[in-house]
């Protein structure tokens, strides 16, 4: 079925109230379409509409169009206060990631509307995408730090031409949240964040708290943090906790030895003679000459900490790469580097870092020594001030970065070997959460949704929001995903 999205151009202010009769306009305006993931392997069917709204403050101010698409609960007695997804990145569309999760919603989404606003910038609302500049990932693009700094600024010259990039920060995104909800007539939302996405939940929940029902925050970002400096820091810890699971697997400790020292000494190999491989693109099969360095080698164990599945491959692939059989490491960055060029909005994302957290560098604390004993180093510290020397910075409310203090039903989800929201963030963030639970899964990385059994988690908790008698003993049978010992897989 082909997208058919009707556009609605409906005059809104980011605080104006929303009509009854313009909330009739825009459920008549959704109409059947396909969402569909990054790398178009899956769709699903859903309604799709379009919001015009002001993109800034300014008199006179464009305006932008907002992509909402709704999965209709399958009940027709359904429940009235639908589940909001708030996306990752920040830069993702939350869409597209849905797309990719959508059967781990299917409980909860039998009795409520599952609701996906791609957040401005991002996705079909108004994109702010830096693709055109050039190819991550092939031998036009390599994905370093030096890179990503040229590309950047050649995508903030491009960007700036026809958008306002201080107009893309969490603190008027929320304002389009609640502007589409007013839209629809929801009261209340139940609202997922994963990632950077439980940033967003914090604040609408701050500014709008007689709004939210209840929040699932997945992979917290605390409102005080400020992401960046420890970046590198917390994405060795998870390393090294991959290290150790392999040492203390008898068939992995045997088929590769101590992997955490073959990692140093290659990285100090590449960091001194980069290699150039030949290789066909996995998605493409195109030929490409792929330059492998240090940086690049960074860029693959970074992501591939981000799920067990993906780290399983690691002590492989690494050991491989240490004896000079560099292909498996050249297919996994070009797939991590694609992954990242389809799945993120990078000149989104750049609004965001440079006005939320860049500018709070200078008081937050940075442990050079630790950064520098890191695979990762420094990078993140000098390229993102680099990278937001002149990027537009944009509105951030006053007590955007102050811890959230309510009472709303909250349950909160962590993994130990998370690379870059470890537990102790959620751990924070409930501290002054009255009605909240914290869930931490042993060995899982970065994000729960996809755990089996998290589904049912998912919608008993959105079912009763009652966090502390939510039975999640189903988490504690979760099964490490096996190392692989050759090329062709796990062992059997």
């Amino acid at each position: 079925m082909s997208r058919v999205l009707f556009w609605v151009l409906i005059a809104l202010l980011p605080f104006a109230r929303a009509t009854a009769a313009d909330g009739a306009k825009l459920a008549k305006a959704f109409s059947p379409c396909r969402l569909t993931d990054p790398l178009q392997l899956q769709s699903i069917e859903a309604e799709c509409a379009e919001v015009s709204i002001a993109e800034s403050d300014a008199a006179g101010a464009r305006r932008i169009v907002l992509s909402v698409a709704r999965v209709p609960a399958i009940n027709r007695r359904k429940q009235v206060d639908p589940i909001v997804l708030l996306a990752g990145g920040p830069g993702q569309g939350v869409q597209q990631t849905f797309t990719s999760v959508s059967r781990m919603f299917a409980r909860a989404g039998r009795e409520r509307d599952i609701l996906l606003l791609d957040q401005r910038g991002t996705g079909r609302s108004n994109v702010l995408s830096c693709e055109p500049e050039g190819r991550l990932g092939t031998s036009t693009m390599n994905f370093d730090t030096a890179a990503f700094v040229r590309l950047s600024a050649r995508c903030e010259q491009r960007l700036a031409a026809s958008n306002d990039l201080g107009a893309y920060t969490t603190s008027r995104a929320v304002r389009d949240l609640e502007a589409v909800r007013a839209l629809l007539g929801y009261e209340t939302l139940n609202l997922y964040g994963g990632s950077y996405g439980t940033r967003v939940a914090q604040h609408y929940a701050r500014r709008y708290p007689q709004r939210v029902r209840s929040m699932v925050l997945d992979g917290v970002v605390a409102p005080q943090t400020v992401l960046g400096p420890r970046i590198a820091i917390d994405a060795q810890a998870a390393l090294d906790g991959v290290w150790r699971l392999c040492a203390a697997d008898e068939k992995c400790r045997k088929a590769f030895g101590n992997v955490a020292e073959k990692t140093r000494q290659l990285q100090a190999a590449l960091a001194r003679s980069p290699q150039r491989v030949q290789i066909a693109h996995p998605q493409t099969s195109r030929m490409e000459s792929v330059e492998l360095g240090a940086e690049q080698l960074a860029v693959v164990l970074r992501f591939g900490t981000y799920d067990p599945g993906f780290a399983a491959m690691l002590p492989l692939v690494v050991s491989e790469a240490a004896r000079g059989e560099l292909r498996p490491l050249a297919s996994l960055y070009l797939l991590v580097t694609a992954g990242v060029q389809q799945a993120i909005a990078m000149g989104m994302h750049n609004s965001v870092i440079c006005s939320e957290d860049v500018p709070r560098f200078a008081s937050a604390t940075i442990d050079r020594a630790a950064l520098g004993a890191s695979y990762l180093g420094t990078a993140f510290v000098d390229g993102l001030p680099a990278i937001c020397g002149t990027w537009p910075r944009g509105l951030v409310d006053a007590d955007f970065h102050a811890p959230l203090v309510s009472t709303i039903p909250t349950l909160l989800l962590s993994g130990t070997l998370d690379p870059v929201t470890p537990p102790g963030d959620a751990t924070r963030v409930a501290a002054n959460l009255r009605n909240a639970r914290h869930l931490v899964i042993k060995g899982s990385a970065h994000g729960q949704i996809a755990i089996p059994c998290m589904d049912r988690v998912l919608a008993e908790f959105v079912d009763t929001i009652d966090p502390k008698a939510l039975d999640a003993k189903c988490l504690d049978r979760r099964m490490q995903p096996p190392f692989w010992l050759s090329i062709a897989g796990p062992a059997p």
